[in-house]
């Protein structure tokens, strides 16, 4: 096992640092400098990844660099953002050199394929911990917001919320290898589909907490109650094969970890949104609407099912008295 030296790590990130117009100054200084497209508004997003809170011990390096971009790419399609450039701060007990570099391919991978370049960033010593701060453009009247929601909105969903937080409970287990731990391990951020839905939907969300929990900040933020119906939830054969259908239900309300866009469209734009959408590999599904009121109402077969008997994700849970 060889170890690297700062300069080191620095060295193996600069390595694969992508040519990208807009970038005056980009590793190796003290900061980055660089040009956002005239007319352009930016959009600024940050997440951090810490061992054993957001991802298991003893994760592929690889498999890590690629989550760290992912996440963060996933907050700007939920805002309609091109991404644009990112910084990336990692924190290591120590820089094995091998581990280090799987980190960087995983990374740039997923950074070349969205066109992203990381320009800059830190290495310190410390538990194992990554944050990036990702910055990307959008024109000023293509911008998504959560809180735009209206009564009459219907809302949709892409992919198949649950599989992510199944194949987090199958790694936790020692199982690996198949499409749910893959959907943990290597999520796809919706950047197109995001970029597509500006001047479309009305307000979006990535599903990073659960989607019970998200859409009650879509709720709260938009003044509106949203009604979903839960058999029209896009369950994965994969997930309900492993879990059985009431399971896989509790996986899709509460699981997290899907980084899939959750978002409200006029019923005006629900034709454009159609043929749109024939050309999303990941799909969309339709799974209920907004109407005037507050709130979250879950409708199991027409009937309202208690919210509350879900186990959401909190960072930091409140105490019991």
């Amino acid at each position: 096992m060889s170890s690297l030296d700062e300069a080191g790590v620095i060295d193996v990130v600069a390595r694969g640092e992508l040519p990208r117009p807009g970038v005056l100054l980009g590793i190796g200084d003290d900061a980055a400098v660089v040009q956002p497209p005239p007319g352009k508004l930016m959009v600024l997003a940050t997440d951090t990844l810490n061992e054993g809170v957001h991802f298991p011990v003893g994760i592929a390096s690889c498999d890590l660099g690629h989550r760290a971009v992912a996440v963060n790419l996933s907050d700007l399609a939920a805002m309609g953002a091109t991404p644009a450039w990112a910084l990336l701060s990692l924190s290591m007990p120590a820089a094995d050199a091998e581990w280090v570099t799987g980190f960087v391919e995983g990374a740039q991978r997923l950074a070349k394929r969205h066109d992203v370049a990381i320009v800059g960033g830190d290495t310190v010593r410390g538990p194992l911990s990554v944050c990036m701060h990702v910055v990307g453009f959008v024109e000023p009247e293509r911008f998504l917001a959560r809180g735009n929601a209206s009564p009459g909105d219907a809302v949709f969903v892409t992919g198949h919320p649950g599989d992510a937080s199944a194949g987090l409970s199958l790694l936790q287990s020692g199982d690996s290898g198949n499409r749910l731990t893959d959907r943990f391990l290597r999520p796809q951020p919706r950047t197109d589909v995001g970029c597509a839905l500006g001047g479309v939907a009305s307000a979006a969300i990535d599903i990073s907490d659960g989607l019970v929990t998200d859409l009650r900040r879509m709720a709260a933020a938009s003044g509106a109650r949203f009604v979903i119906e839960l058999r029209d939830l896009p369950l994965s054969d994969a997930l309900v094969d492993l879990r059985g259908a009431d399971a896989a239900l509790q996986h899709a309300l509460a699981g997290g970890d899907d980084y899939e866009l959750c978002f409200t469209v006029d019923p005006g734009r629900e034709a454009l949104l159609g043929g749109l959408a024939a050309d999303w590999d990941c799909g969309i599904t339709r799974i209920g609407h907004v109407e005037a009121g507050e709130g979250l109402v879950l409708l199991k077969d027409g009937e309202p099912m208690q919210v509350t008997s879900l186990q959401e994700w909190q960072h930091f849970p409140k105490a019991h008295s």
